[in-house]
């Protein structure tokens, strides 16, 4: 994101930059200078651990040749990742990566255990045509059994980590995300609806919004 917050003509690095979405333009603070930069829509596939994400995105990526996915796990541990501040270094630096992601004109799928409407909250979102998310839940009992039999270094640390993974997935079976039960699916009927969910979803928003103006 760093090439986004520094101004071209003048040098000046802010992360304020106002967006023109009829550019779209991402404007400096200081000189005014329009920044031109494609803006696409980020596609969220959300979910407790246990939920299926993981095996979703391997079957995921060929099936959506023209989208990039991503699984969020990839980068746990080695970006700061803090509780207290609701993980916002780790969930910045993946909208930055999305983003430039985007640059070259293919939209991001990131699969990981995100809270819906928590990115929005960022200012990096703030470069995106909008933000989708998708949760995948199943029942309960599934998934504390998933969860449990897990190969040890994949397991939840303790019965409190099982607990706090079912409470997560019954939040997202109430909230406003569109939620895709997977108790029972296999996971390449889960990808298969992913995809549809994905492509339903995909469109390129205003006239020029998904390619860079005239520098």
């Amino acid at each position: 994101m760093a090439v986004f917050n520094v101004c071209w003509a003048c040098g000046e690095y802010s992360e304020a930059k106002e967006i023109d979405p009829a550019g779209p333009f991402a404007i400096c603070p200081r000189c005014g200078h329009r920044h031109p930069f494609r803006r696409l829509p980020l596609f969220v596939v959300t979910g407790a651990s246990g939920a299926g994400k993981t095996a979703v995105a391997q079957i995921l990526a060929p099936r959506l040749e023209s989208v990039v996915v991503i699984e969020m796990d990839i980068l746990w541990g080695h970006v700061r990742a803090e509780p207290e501040d609701d993980y916002r270094s780790w969930k910045s630096s993946w909208l930055r990566v999305a983003m430039n992601v985007g640059q070259a004109g293919r939209p991001v799928v990131l699969c990981g255990t995100v809270e819906p409407g928590s990115l929005e909250r960022l200012t990096e979102a703030r470069y995106f045509a909008h933000v989708d998310y998708l949760a995948l839940v199943c029942a309960d009992d599934e998934l504390a059994r998933r969860l449990r039999s897990r190969p040890a270094w994949r397991q939840a640390d303790s019965d409190e980590g099982v607990a706090r993974m079912v409470a997560f997935n019954r939040a997202l079976r109430r909230g406003s995300a569109t939620v895709f039960d997977t108790t029972g699916l296999a996971a390449e009927e889960t990808s298969r609806r992913v995809a549809a969910w994905v492509a339903a979803r995909r469109s390129p928003g205003p006239a020029g919004a998904d390619a860079p103006a005239p520098a």
